[in-house]
């Protein structure tokens, strides 16, 4: 099995910290009656980017909280051996993770995204 780069799980945890802390009961509270029933759930906090190369026309990265691997692909003008940026937004609903969507970048424009889960 192939080794592909993966995101910082104390980044990854300190997004689902995040995303429990504003949905816990106190916050809610303090939010008042309006604010709770305006608030559909879905919170999506950054879990952190890393560096990726273009390999075969595609890029390869680990997913966390159990999605696996993944090969996302490259528009063919992006050349093998390019650097590229993944970047992670983890998904929530009142706080328990639903999805992640990853954002690959080359030279800070977005050539690929995709959503894992519910986002």
């Amino acid at each position: 099995m192939a080794s592909y780069p993966e995101f910082d799980s104390k980044q990854i945890a300190a997004a689902l910290d995040a995303a429990r802390s504003f949905h816990d009961v106190a916050s809610l509270q303090k939010a008042g009656p309006a604010a709770a029933v305006a608030d559909d759930g879905h919170l999506a906090l950054a879990g952190g980017c890393i560096s990726v190369t273009v390999s075969n026309g595609q890029v390869c990265l680990n997913l966390p909280l159990g999605f696996g691997s993944v090969c996302l692909p490259v528009p063919g003008f992006i050349p093998n051996g390019t650097a590229a940026q993944a970047c992670i937004h983890i998904c929530t609903t009142f706080g328990i993770p639903t999805g992640l969507t990853v954002t690959v970048s080359v030279a800070g424009n977005m050539i690929v995204q995709k959503s894992f889960g519910k986002c």
